[in-house]
């Protein structure tokens, strides 16, 4: 696992856990990157700058994934793979992390924490934020 990888499982595991508990208190999550991530000021920086983008962004996202996630509400879905598609989604849209890559990452986050058909459904929906157009 890329340590990249390993900041992005570790904002998912903090996404979930907003999921989850809506009101909780964030002034943990600081100190949760920093142990997960070794003090390792690089990936913290990249882990902090997906966690707020999502957070600032998740009623778009969210929008826009509904929109995608055909047939599937978001309420619907299991926490995991809503926060895995939201986390790829930002990677997609907000990010300079090139589209195949972010989903690449988002699929192997849906494997190891999702159901067994968790890694298709997401690759499915992720796949709709691309421009296929050529021109």
């Amino acid at each position: 696992m890329s340590r990249r990888s390993r900041a992005r499982e570790v904002v998912l595991q903090l996404l979930y856990q907003d999921d989850l508990n809506p009101s909780r208190l964030l002034a943990d999550d600081m100190e949760f990157l920093r142990a997960r991530l070794r003090d390792n000021l690089e990936l913290i920086g990249f882990a902090q700058s997906l966690l707020r983008g999502v957070r600032r962004n998740r009623e778009e996202l969210d929008e826009m994934l509904a929109e995608r996630a055909q047939n599937w509400s978001l309420s619907r879905m299991a926490a995991t793979d809503r926060n895995v598609l939201r986390l790829g989604a930002f990677e997609i849209l907000y990010t300079e992390t090139p589209d195949r890559v972010a989903i690449n990452e988002a699929v192997e986050l849906a494997k190891r924490y999702g159901a067994r058909q968790s890694a298709q459904f997401v690759n499915g929906v992720l796949d709709r934020f691309i421009d296929k157009d050529p021109s």
